[in-house]
């Protein structure tokens, strides 16, 4: 019997009513209780937007940072304090827009941090306009006549990086989601999680029902470690979208190929300012 209460915050939630966001907090709270990880050993780093809002929403170690800059952080705070989960909430907008930079080059890094992404394919906080996962021609609050850009697709894009742990989930299937994200937060190494999550206010496209009707989940006999025909179900959209664990590799982290942060973590390491008396030398 788990007892996910004990990470409920006092805040009161600004979400619409039928959000997304809902089941994806609920089922973050229910992985980490599963994983026995205590409220003061979990860290949850967002950026600006209506995904960032969550960690405001559960009870845990909080940074929230700037829009599209949620990773900087989140990979500082783990190369001084590894054994800390850090965990990574934004946008759609937020990952892929302005952060996009980021995703690639901790991807690059294999920084060991998860990263969900609440990806209900528009801008929700400042007011419908189109993100980096609108279709091509759809309409939005300024794309009045439809979106002129060709819609990212992140998840190819992670696997041709060659990205570690590369998964997409569904905010209506909780319980797949939850397993998702326990999988991705004990996974070593960088680990996306697209979340598809359905924006009720400002995307009457990509709705609960359109989700249920063009999702799928990948076969038993799928196998994750095949890069090529990851980024072939990665490119999959429209008729058949698929769920689960797209791709995984082991292979080492930023601490295994940073020799000089294997050893003691920097957030123990007690230094003075004789410890830099050195530098001084030179300047007498």
């Amino acid at each position: 019997m788990t007892d996910k209460n004990r990470y409920e915050s006092t805040d009161e939630i600004a979400w619409c009513p039928g959000c997304g966001n809902f089941s994806i907090l609920e089922s973050l709270k229910q992985a980490l209780e599963e994983l026995d990880i205590p409220p003061d050993q979990a860290m949850l780093v967002s950026g600006i937007g209506q995904a960032a809002k969550l960690p405001h929403y559960l009870k845990a170690n909080v940074f929230n940072g700037l829009h599209g800059r949620a990773r900087p952080p989140a990979a500082g705070i783990h190369m001084v304090h590894p054994d800390l989960p850090v965990i990574v909430t934004t946008g759609d907008g937020d990952s892929y827009g302005e952060g996009g930079n980021h995703l690639i080059h901790n991807i690059r890094r294999n920084v060991n941090i998860t990263h969900l992404v609440h990806d209900n394919q528009i801008y929700g906080l400042t007011k419908g306009q189109g993100s980096p996962t609108t279709a091509l021609g759809q309409k939005a609050s300024i794309q009045y006549d439809g979106v002129k850009s060709d819609a990212l697709k992140p998840l190819a894009l992670a696997v041709s990086l060659d990205c570690s742990f590369v998964a997409r989930g569904f905010a209506g299937h909780p319980e797949h989601l939850k397993e998702l994200m326990k999988q991705a937060i004990l996974h070593k190494g960088y680990a996306l999680v697209d979340i598809l999550q359905p924006c009720v206010s400002y995307n009457k496209v990509n709705t609960f029902r359109w989700y249920k009707e063009h999702t799928y989940f990948l076969e038993e006999s799928y196998d994750p470690t095949d890069q090529v025909e990851a980024f072939r179900r990665a490119l999959e959209w429209e008729e058949k979208i698929p769920l689960g664990v797209l791709y995984r590799r082991d292979k080492p982290d930023w601490h295994d190929r940073n020799p000089g942060f294997r050893e003691e973590p920097l957030v123990r390491r007690r230094r003075t300012p004789s410890d830099m008396a050195f530098l001084l030398e030179e300047y007498r």
